[in-house]
């Protein structure tokens, strides 16, 4: 299980992290998508400083189980919380990548028990 989780953890991370990275640095175009979301230009860094932690929280979990799980669960509600962004937008299907990125987070969390 223990592989299992670095493989998972360590490809949600750096999904994390790119998509971490953009927001941080307030990208133009999306900033403008998550501001046709709902989502104010003023929080798309915060989100983004979000992600990025819970990207090095995942990678750091390889050596500190718990930190791992803890971060593997927060980005699980992170993604549940995008995709409630996403529904209520009007967006049902802008959630699907959001969905999938959820269930690899859930996965992290699970294998990252296992391995514990």
């Amino acid at each position: 299980m223990f592989i299992a989780y670095i493989v998972v953890s360590s490809l949600l991370a750096l999904v994390c992290l790119a998509s971490g990275t953009a927001k941080v640095t307030s990208q133009p175009a999306l900033v403008e998508q998550l501001g046709g979301l709902g989502v104010a230009a003023k929080h798309v860094p915060l989100l983004g400083a979000l992600l990025v932690l819970g990207a090095v929280g995942l990678v750091v979990g390889i050596w500190v189980g718990a930190l791992g799980v803890a971060a593997a669960g927060a980005l699980a509600l992170y993604f549940v919380g995008a995709i409630i962004t996403h529904l209520r937008a009007g967006d049902a299907k802008g959630s699907v990548p959001t969905v999938a990125l959820t269930l690899t987070s859930v996965t992290a969390l699970v294998l990252g028990l296992l391995a514990l």
